[in-house]
């Protein structure tokens, strides 16, 4: 890729110098071919100046000097470039002068007005070539930040996956154990849905992004884990209206921790609760609404460490920034707690994952 780009840069080059010193040879319609061609000639010197100026800046000076913050050194050496190129200047067009005596010289009439011209554009080609060195230098270091917040986006997600795999695993494996002792049966139903879980997550979940179908189908065989020690007070209702066989990319585990806190806040051992799970996909937009009844855990009770919704807020910042929209909280009354994910999918995900 690298080498691509240095070619084309080259062509770029080529071409513009090219162009400066053809063009108004070619453009210039009273004279004839050898005319032309002597014109050409005898403006190639003036044009060399140029290129060289440009090029001592673009290829050493300043990578050598002003990048490397020897300001004062680049400034002087430039002088003294400016200088010795007004000299080389001087000497191809009185060597002109020699070779072709008839041809009249063009510009103003007086050396030191002359001189002072040519100064002036050789200070042109130099903050030329610092104009596009330094586009350059900017263009080279946003990809390197580019690069560094990717490496560290990366690295985080790597370490919220590290978190969340266990931290599911261990409420999961603490409803079935509480299931053991009351009914043996379920508990075998419960270990047969955990191994489907388990599979959703050792091959789909270490890929940035897996078909919504199948993480859907991870938060079906979730909620009717979840629903095998419930009692009778508790009412729990699921609305799933996606695409059947839905492969729009999402990232994965991204909504089976706000499942989590549904049934671990919205849960009373006495009090009549209801979890209401809804999971819609409308017009390039995931959207996953889940409301509960309120039941707060006391402070007493240490179950989970609280990680679940500051990773889905991490990993809605990380893989969907500027994409999301998260509403959540309490009713008014405090008896409801709710939260709205939305999300804009973006199909070259799947591609890229």
């Amino acid at each position: 890729m690298q080498h691509t780009i240095e070619k084309r840069n080259i062509a770029i080059h080529a071409l513009c110098w090219g162009l400066i010193i053809f063009i108004p040879a070619i453009l210039r319609p009273a004279e004839d071919v050898e005319e032309r061609a002597l014109h050409t000639l005898r403006a190639l010197g003036p044009t060399l100046c140029y290129m060289w100026m440009f090029y001592i800046n673009y290829m050493l000076l300043l990578p050598r000097l002003y990048f490397k913050h020897r300001r004062t050194r680049y400034f002087v050496e430039n002088v003294i470039l400016i200088v010795f190129t007004l000299g080389l200047y001087s000497a191809w067009w009185w060597m002109m002068s020699i070779v072709l005596p008839d041809m009249p010289r063009l510009g103003p009439s007086s050396p030191v007005i002359a001189a002072m011209w040519q100064v002036i554009l050789f200070s042109l080609m130099a903050a030329l070539a610092m104009a596009i060195r330094m586009s350059q230098y900017w263009k080279y270091n946003d990809d390197l930040r580019r690069e560094a917040e990717k490496a560290k986006s990366e690295a985080e997600l790597s370490n919220l996956r590290s978190q969340l795999n266990p931290h599911f695993l261990l409420n999961t494996l603490n409803n079935i154990y509480a299931l053991i002792s009351i009914d043996p049966e379920k508990a075998q139903c419960a270990v047969h849905d955990l191994s489907k879980m388990l599979r959703h997550m050792l091959y789909d979940n270490q890929h940035d992004f897996v078909p919504l179908n199948k993480e859907v189908a991870f938060i079906k065989n979730y909620i009717e884990l979840m629903k095998i020690r419930m009692g009778q007070n508790v009412i729990i209702t699921t609305q799933i209206s996606t695409v059947e066989k839905s492969a729009t990319p999402i990232a994965p585990l991204l909504f089976i921790s706000l499942v989590e806190n549904a049934f671990k806040h919205g849960i009373s051992p006495s009090e009549p609760s209801y979890i209401h799970i809804k999971i819609t996909e409308e017009q390039g937009v995931i959207t996953c609404e889940i409301r509960n009844s309120c039941h707060p855990k006391n402070h007493n009770d240490k179950s989970g460490s609280g990680i679940g919704l500051e990773q889905v807020q991490k990993r809605l910042s990380l893989m969907y920034k500027d994409r999301h929209e998260w509403s959540r909280g309490t009713t008014s009354n405090g008896n409801e707690y709710f939260s709205i994910i939305k999300l804009k999918s973006n199909d070259t995900e799947m591609r890229n994952s």
